[in-house]
């Protein structure tokens, strides 16, 4: 079969796609620093281009072509509206140097993000700034830092982390310079009571937990971890990753948390993967507002004149965390994700999201076992070793699932279930696509039984077969050079007859 020329086989010399005018400025020479010799660039036309990235955007799989169930990433659909309103030119073509007075829809928009995201979640305060979910764990565990500084209390040396929380969440606390001591879980997937009776002291500077956990459960104890915490003098700080699956039924902030990040990319549906950007907000008690990064946002109100926004910095902030006020086109994409559902249509998000995930459970766990023999959350955790008796890993199965259009779940992750599956349908996928999921597991738990090299020699139908993934971890080529032509050979006169 004829092969597709790649873009550097294309090039000629002098070949364009665009030509730029004439510079209108006096030419400047830049710093020879930062220039190269050759940057071997291909010369094509428009054309060439658009047609390279096409292709390698179809060979990507994407949650708006295929079902997406990586668990603990929340891969949900992201709705158009949000992209739509994202691009007016009142949102788009602003600037953060601009003056606050002719910005002051955006800070609007802020303003009324914080507030929401507030009333949500049980929070006195919300600041915007973080960058993402675990850019927003820093900035948490920073002002948990803060705030015993504040007080005098330099001893807390210790940050106690459940085995079953987000992975990012011990080097959040070691970046942040506390010790970590694990939690472990009991046999309901829930936090060892016995084990944080034994951990807190005057040492521990707070608890990082994700609830519902990474093993999709809801913590049966939450409220007494709280306590024993609050009692020895520390504040709890809540890993709001998976928040979509609480929505509108649980506030923390109720619950005596005291510090939570939201990932608008996982429970508001803005973009999610490829680096970013992402968004990563942070809800505090009213105590500890004075602490959050700034600046922020507020609404001024004088008299009978229209209420305005201004930027401020808190009292005892711990200082800025990123560069202006955040990623604020995700800011607006979660708004009207926000606006759009209403608090009758957020609740329904959770309803759905645990709904689909215990439809799975339910309709795979005679042939993948369980994690945990108990009600699911917005994810469901299995375990390969079944298929692991004849020969057939978590991998080999994530690898089969892509044969049938589907990107597998999360594997080997959580680290304490062995060959564990992660799965997260969210709360966009109809009961077709979960059915055609399931059939395609069921299948695959057949072939590992019938015929297991069906399943260990996958992906069969892809382009790229099984790759080496150790290899390429080790050895990282992250820029690809086209190959050096190698000199035709010199040909020897003939003569002539």
């Amino acid at each position: 079969m004829a092969v597709e020329p790649l873009i550097f086989e294309l090039a000629k010399p002098g070949r364009r796609g665009v030509r730029y005018p004439a510079p209108d400025v006096p030419e400047t020479e830049l710093p020879a620093e930062l220039l190269r010799d050759d940057l071997a660039w291909p010369e094509v036309s428009e054309i060439d281009v658009i047609r390279h990235y096409t292709r390698l955007s179809q060979k990507n799989h994407a949650v708006d072509t295929g079902f997406y169930p990586l668990g603990s990433c929340t891969m949900k659909y992201n709705p158009k509206i949000n992209e739509a309103v994202a691009r007016l030119p009142g949102f788009a073509a602003i600037h953060p140097y601009q003056d606050e007075s002719t910005v002051q829809g955006a800070l609007e928009l802020m303003w009324e993000l914080q507030e929401m995201l507030g009333e949500i979640s049980g929070f006195a305060e919300v600041a915007l700034q973080p960058a993402a979910g675990a850019h927003g764990e820093l900035t948490g565990v920073t002002i948990i830092r803060a705030w015993h500084e504040s007080r005098g209390d330099t001893g807390r040396t210790k940050i106690l982390v459940p085995d079953s929380a987000h992975g990012t969440n011990p080097a959040t606390a070691i970046m942040a310079g506390y010790q970590v001591v694990t939690i472990p879980s009991d046999a309901r997937g829930n936090c060892d009571l016995e084990a944080i009776r034994a951990a807190v002291g005057p040492d521990t500077a707070g608890l990082m937990i994700t609830n519902p956990n990474t093993l999709g459960l809801w913590d049966e104890h939450i409220e007494e971890i709280v306590e024993l915490v609050h009692a020895a003098g520390g504040l709890v700080y809540n890993d709001g990753a998976n928040f979509n699956a609480i929505l509108g039924i649980v506030r923390p902030g109720d619950l005596g948390i005291d510090v939570m990040h939201y990932n608008l990319h996982k429970t508001f549906s803005t973009p999610h993967g490829g680096g970013g950007p992402g968004s990563g907000p942070v809800g505090v008690r009213e105590d500890l507002a004075a602490f959050l990064p700034g600046p922020r946002v507020r609404r001024v109100e004088e008299g009978d004149e229209e209420p305005r926004h201004e930027l401020f910095q808190p009292e005892r902030t711990i200082g800025r965390v990123h560069g202006f006020h955040g990623n604020f086109g995700m800011m607006v994409r979660a708004y009207t994700y926000i606006r759009m559902h209403g608090a009758e249509g957020l609740r329904r998000v959770s309803e759905d999201a645990v709904l689909n995930a215990n439809y799975l459970r339910v309709r795979l766990q005679e042939r993948y076992r369980p994690a945990f023999d108990r009600t699911c959350m917005h994810e469901c955790v299995f375990s390969a070793s079944r298929q692991k008796a004849n020969g057939v890993k978590a991998l080999d199965i994530a690898k089969r699932l892509l044969d049938f259009g589907i990107h597998p779940p999360t594997v080997y992750f959580p680290l304490l279930v062995p060959e564990a599956m992660l799965m997260e349908p969210t709360e966009t996928e109809s009961i077709e696509t979960l059915d055609h999921f399931v059939d395609a597991m069921l299948q695959i738990a057949d072939e590992a039984e019938q015929t297991p090299e069906v399943v260990t020699g996958a992906p069969h139908t892809t382009e790229y077969k099984r790759l080496d993934e150790v290899a390429a971890n080790r050895t990282l080529n992250l820029r690809w050079q086209p190959p050096v032509a190698e000199p035709a050979p010199e040909r020897e006169a003939v003569a002539a007859d």
